[in-house]
């Protein structure tokens, strides 16, 4: 280890075993004046957004990049847009979203009980979510993996091993994937630390800066957004290692058995990515509709357009694209001014991961 801790304190937590990876937390469930009225389980979650006229969102507001409130409580980022786009697919209106804020502790919940429709709030798909927390995933928007981040000033570098970590403490959001990645990791490899875990990630960074902690560990996309956002220290802060020690596919989720909704998600994500694969943005898509036949079935310019079978208006895509952007839009309007570089995240086409399925 390259350097002890001299505050060391146990914080014991109890939250929800619903709890799950973490990357910026939020201490209240809502900051949202108005709530909606829950699904019951036999209606249809498409119908009921689309008689409302408004889409149930659940966002980070402190994460820069991802999901964000502003001053003046305006919400954006990464996830926020994806709240944006389904809205646009299904009401037309990009601006027809009830943001909620939530933290990691209560966000399954909020699905679970109707207060939102949706969750786009940097969340990892995995076994127990897409079971036995009663959750559907939609495509991965973001493919990240769990790093750490320590102060340069202590001896770490950006190629540190896991080893060097020996004997410290290290400080992560209580109750999450963060945690248990952390806790296995050290234990696989042999290296003792000291595990301090607090629910909100704010309480995680306070104690790392003030040395009480070592070192922190989270999504290393979240650690990136930390370490940009914050002017006091940020530029010692080292992240580490260069392989992620674990996988965390992000992406957008809404309760099981709701089929229609699902696929209105999902093809809205596609929709995006097919956008960008074509060259077409939100400023030249009126005039690049039918390069292809692809291109008119999925903006709705052609008779065999396939959206009006999915309840939504034909031109449900052209408006995702118009008022909200393609893929590539949207990372590099909130992501590539953290020096988050495409990488798995690019297309297939580009070395990357991303590869959405033909509208045919």
């Amino acid at each position: 280890m390259k350097k002890t801790a001299v505050g060391l304190f146990v914080v014991v937590l109890v939250v929800s075993a619903a709890c799950g990876d973490e990357a910026g937390e939020a201490t209240a469930l809502a900051v949202s004046t108005t709530t909606q009225t829950p699904v019951a389980a036999e209606e249809d979650l498409l119908d009921v957004v689309i008689t409302r006229g408004e889409l149930g969102c659940g966002v980070n507001e402190i994460l820069p990049g991802f999901g964000y409130k502003d001053s003046e409580g305006v919400f954006t980022g990464f996830d926020v847009d994806l709240c944006r786009a389904v809205a646009a697919a299904i009401l037309g209106d990009a601006g027809a979203v009830r943001y909620q804020s939530l933290n990691s502790a209560t966000r399954f919940e909020a699905v679970n009980s109707g207060l939102i429709d949706l969750l786009s709030r940097n969340t990892t798909w995995t076994q127990s979510r897409d079971t036995d927390l009663g959750l559907d995933f939609g495509p991965t928007i973001y493919y990240d993996g769990q790093q750490l981040m320590a102060k340069g000033s202590a001896g770490f570098t950006s190629m540190s091993t896991l080893e060097e970590i020996e004997g410290a403490v290290v400080c992560a959001n209580a109750g999450t994937t963060t945690e248990k990645n952390i806790s296995e990791t050290a234990a696989v490899g042999g290296i003792e630390i000291i595990l301090n875990t607090f629910e909100d990630a704010n309480m995680v960074l306070e104690n790392f800066q003030s040395d009480a902690c070592d070192v922190v560990t989270g999504d290393g996309s979240a650690l990136v957004s930390r370490k940009a956002s914050k002017s006091t220290g940020g530029d010692d802060w080292v992240i580490f290692p260069p392989v992620p020690i674990s996988k965390e596919p992000l992406g957008p989720a809404w309760i099981q058995n709701q089929s229609r909704f699902g696929d209105v998600v999902t093809w809205t994500v596609f929709a995006m990515l097919i956008a960008e694969e074509k060259g077409i943005t939100s400023v030249n898509i009126d005039d690049m509709m039918n390069v292809d036949g692809e291109t008119s079935r999925l903006f709705g310019a052609t008779d065999d357009e396939l959206q009006t079978k999915m309840g939504l208006p034909a031109d449900a895509f052209y408006q995702v694209i118009k008022q909200v952007g393609n893929y590539g839009e949207v990372y590099d309007r909130h992501l590539t001014p953290l020096g988050l570089e495409r990488g798995l995240n690019a297309l297939y086409s580009d070395g990357g991961l991303l590869y959405p399925p033909p509208a045919r």
